[in-house]
C-alpha cells in the first residue's frame, strides 16, 4: 500500500511533507532519537512522503564543546542506520539534524536519507552566536539533489537570514528547500508572543522572490529541557510565499502536513507573459557566483 501511495504522488508531481516540530532535551541522544523515530513512523503511516525534523534534533541544541564531543556521531552512525531503515520501509525521505563528528571536527549537520542512504549531506554554513565556540563552519557548500519527488535543497536556521542562500539554491534548480531550525531570539528587535515570528516573515518573502517552496521546522520549548528558548512556529509555504501550513505551536511539540505541488512550484517561475523574474534578472549588471558558476 505504501508503494502505491508514493508512486501515485510521484506521478501527480506532488508530495506530502510532514513537519515534525519536536521538543528535544540537550544531550539526551537516546530519548531524542526515539522521539524522532516514533514521530517519523507515525507521519509515514499517516501518508507522508517526506518527514522533516528540526536542527540538532538528535543531540539537542548543544552549545557546550565538551558535551557536543560526547554526543556527536559520524555520518554513518546509529542514527543514520535507523532512519535509513525507516525511510526504506516506507519508500520515503527523512530529514534530521544532528551533531556530526568528522575526525576532530564537529559540525551542525542535516542529512536527508532514503532507504539506500544519504541523499543530501549538509553542514551549516552560518553559525549563530554560541555555535561558533563549538562547531566548525560548513565545508560542503549548498547541496541540491534530484529525488523521486523533485529537486531538493537544504539549509539550516540562521542560513535563512542570508539572502544568497535561498537565491543560490533556487537558481541551481531546487524546487523545494528544507530548513531544519532551532529558532531563537537575538536577531530581531522584538519577538511576537504568538503566531509567526520574523523568521517566518523572512521565509515567506524569500520563497516568493526566489520562486521556491520552503519547509522550515524548528525545535520548540527548549528552555525547559536544558537548551535555549526555542520558538517553534514551523511553517511550509509555496513558491508564491503563501502558507501551506503553520505557524505551528510556539510553546509545545506539534506536527502538520503540507502537500507541495512541484509542477506548480516550477510554473511559479513565470508570473505573466511579460513577468519572468529569472529571465528579468540583469546579469549584465550583477551576478551570483557559486562553485565556479554564475547566474
Amino acid at each position: 500500500m505504501t508503494d502505491r501511495r508514493t508512486h501515485s504522488r510521484r506521478e501527480q508531481g506532488s508530495l506530502t511533507v510532514a513537519l515534525e516540530q519536536i521538543d528535544v532535551a540537550v544531550g539526551a541522544v537516546e530519548g531524542n532519537r526515539g522521539t524522532a523515530l516514533n514521530r517519523a513512523r507515525a507521519a509515514f503511516t499517516g501518508g507522508a512522503d517526506l518527514v522533516v525534523l528540526p536542527e540538532l534534533a538528535i543531540s539537542g541544541y548543544v552549545v557546550d564543546r565538551d558535551l557536543a564531543a560526547e554526543v556527536a556521531e559520524p555520518l554513518d552512525g546509529p542514527t543514520a542506520a535507523q532512519f535509513i531503515g525507516l525511510a526504506g520501509e516506507f519508500d520515503g525521505l527523512v530529514t534530521y539534524g544532528f551533531c556530526e563528528r568528522a575526525g576532530t571536527e564537529l559540525y551542525n549537520t542535516v542529512v536527508v536519507v532514503d532507504g539506500s542512504g544519504p541523499v543530501l549531506h549538509y553542514r551549516k554554513l552560518h553559525l549563530f552566536d554560541r555555535e561558533k565556540d563549538v562547531y566548525t563552519p560548513g565545508d560542503l557548500g549548498l547541496p541540491v539533489a534530484d529525488t523521486a519527488f523533485g529537486r531538493i535543497g537544504v539549509c539550516i536556521c540562521y542560513d535563512l537570514r542570508f539572502v544568497e542562500v535561498l537565491r543560490a539554491l533556487s537558481l541551481r534548480g531546487a524546487d523545494l528547500v528544507l530548513a531544519p531550525a532551532a529558532w531563537v531570539g537575538g536577531f530581531d528587535r522584538t519577538v511576537p508572543v504568538t503566531g509567526g515570528t520574523r523568521h517566518v516573515d523572512s521565509v515567506l518573502a524569500q520563497a516568493n522572490l526566489d520562486q521556491v517552496a520552503v519547509v522550515a521546522v524548528s525545535q520548540v520549548a527548549g528552555a525547559a529541557r536544558g537548551g535555549p528558548a526555542t520558538l517553534g512556529g514551523s511553517v511550509a509555504c509555496d513558491a508564491y510565499g503563501e502558507l501551506l501550513t503553520g505557524p505551528l505551536s510556539r510553546t509545545a511539540a506539534d506536527s502538520a502536513t503540507a502537500v507541495i505541488d512541484i509542477e506548480a512550484v516550477r510554473a511559479a517561475r513565470v508570473r505573466g507573459e511579460r513577468i519572468r523574474p529569472r529571465d528579468d534578472r540583469r546579469t549584465d549588471v550583477y551576478a551570483l557566483n557559486y562553485g565556479g558558476d554564475a547566474w
